[in-house]
């Protein structure tokens, strides 16, 4: 067996046994916790650095075996979807306000939506990687893309809560069955009068999945711009994605608090479309990018904390 086939093993044994026993212990915390409580902070903390050690032992293992530039790609993949991927949990947010989800149903959407976004990211970017290395010219158009995706970020005002209604994946589910929008159990489905309903809980999940469908549009070319190596990306991306949930629990709290977030990622996704347009005529070391990226990320976060400090004061 060769060495990356040896790799994909490890990273499936790594995901497998891992989102194994996290969904595990968070259920049978569930049955032994008051339905009105939340993952508590310190699980939630606990699990968020599970995850981002998983992923920095499994960036270990890359360097002895494919070496330090191999390395770097991981790293700066993880580190753009991890930081784009905060940014969609402001959508989680609003969502789970809008269908007036409470904390202890949202777990349950959260496991499952994860679930759906690695099905559904796999596809996506090898499909990605065989347009770049068949229609090299795509990049452009990748680039341009980011760029647009950008300043739409921009121009977009805050939006305050999410009109369920207009919502194109719950007009498409509302064709297949009626909709309860009221929240009597964690169940997905219901039946009353010998009708099925979907619940809010299958509401939220399908626009949490329509939703990251259209932030893997975003993400997935911004890692592109890194690497096609398939392997490389899908590794950072899934490790990003997997710990998304307690992550969540951990900064529900305090998502408001990110002031300079949205710039910072605005920042970002500009950087990697220039980059992608750019190519032909300037390589820009992987080393370079991830350090633009880190150094947005870290002054949007210290800016955020700085002003916070001073508004509690």
């Amino acid at each position: 067996m060769n060495d990356i086939g040896l790799l994909w093993i490890l990273f499936s044994l790594f995901v497998g046994i891992s989102l194994a026993i996290d969904l595990g212990v968070f259920s049978k915390l569930r049955k032994n916790k008051p339905e009105h409580d939340t993952p508590p902070f310190k699980t939630a903390l606990t699990w968020t650095i599970v995850w981002i050690s998983l992923a920095g032992v499994f960036a270990g293992i890359i360097y002895f075996d494919m070496g330090e530039e191999k390395l770097v790609e991981f790293v700066t993949g993880y580190a753009l979807e991890k930081s784009l991927s905060v940014d969609n949990m402001f959508v989680f947010l609003l969502i789970f306000t809008s269908l007036n989800i409470p904390h202890k149903f949202q777990h349950r959407v959260l496991s499952m939506g994860i679930l759906g976004a690695i099905a559904m990211r796999i596809p996506l970017i090898l499909a990605g990687v065989a347009l770049l290395e068949t229609f090299h010219w795509m990049i452009y158009l990748f680039g341009a893309f980011l760029i647009a995706t950008a300043i739409r970020m921009l121009m977009q005002r805050k939006e305050k809560k999410i009109e369920v209604e207009k919502n194109l994946a719950i007009r498409a589910l509302k064709k297949i069955m009626p909709v309860d929008y009221e929240v009597k159990s964690p169940k997905f489905f219901i039946v009353k009068d010998g009708v099925r309903y979907a619940t809010p809980l299958i509401v939220a999940l399908v626009i949490i999945e329509f939703t990251d469908l259209l932030f893997a549009l975003d993400s997935i070319p911004a890692i592109l711009a890194i690497t096609t190596d398939s392997f490389i990306v899908i590794t950072s991306n899934i490790f990003a994605i997997l710990g998304l949930r307690s992550l969540y629990f951990l900064l529900a709290g305090i998502m408001e608090k990110f002031y300079y977030l949205k710039p910072g990622l605005i920042a970002i996704l500009l950087f990697i479309g220039v980059k992608m347009i750019v190519a032909e005529k300037i390589e820009i070391p992987t080393v370079l990018s991830l350090s633009v990226v880190m150094g947005i990320l870290g002054i949007a976060l210290a800016l955020s904390f700085v002003r916070a400090r001073r508004h509690r004061d």
